[in-house]
């Protein structure tokens, strides 16, 4: 399987800017997918970005334009660089992962499914406000 951690949550104010980690610990030769996802308070937790095998990437409407997900495979890292913030986006943000037969590929709707994802990491929480 695979451990997550993920960090580099804090609070800011609107507009600001932050970067999550989240580093990934393998202790099999799987394939696993991962992908950010976030849950607010009193909602359901909901898919916000992901990376496929061959470097595509996938974003909720919620945060394309402003949100950026990428991997350094060296370090085993995957990022969320999140730019222009706003109070919606307070919430406590995850990596999570799937296994897969093949290759990556998480669409828009595999992405928004929350339950493809069954591994997690604790959490990292990010707070928008002024």
């Amino acid at each position: 399987q695979v451990q997550l951690v993920e960090s580099g949550g804090d609070s800011v104010q609107p507009g600001g800017s932050l970067r999550l980690s989240c580093t990934v610990r393998r202790t099999d030769d799987g394939t696993y997918c991962i992908a950010w996802l976030r849950q607010a308070p009193g909602k359901e937790r909901e898919g916000l970005a992901a990376i496929d095998s061959d470097g595509t990437t996938t974003y909720a409407d919620s945060v394309k334009g402003r949100f950026t997900i990428s991997q350094d495979n060296a370090k085993n890292t995957l990022y969320l660089q999140m730019n222009n913030l706003k109070p919606d986006d307070t919430a406590m943000y995850y990596c999570a992962a799937y296994q897969s037969g093949g290759l990556c590929y998480t669409p828009l709707d595999r992405l928004s499914y929350v339950r493809t994802f069954y591994i997690w990491g604790q959490g990292t929480q990010v707070t928008v406000s002024s």
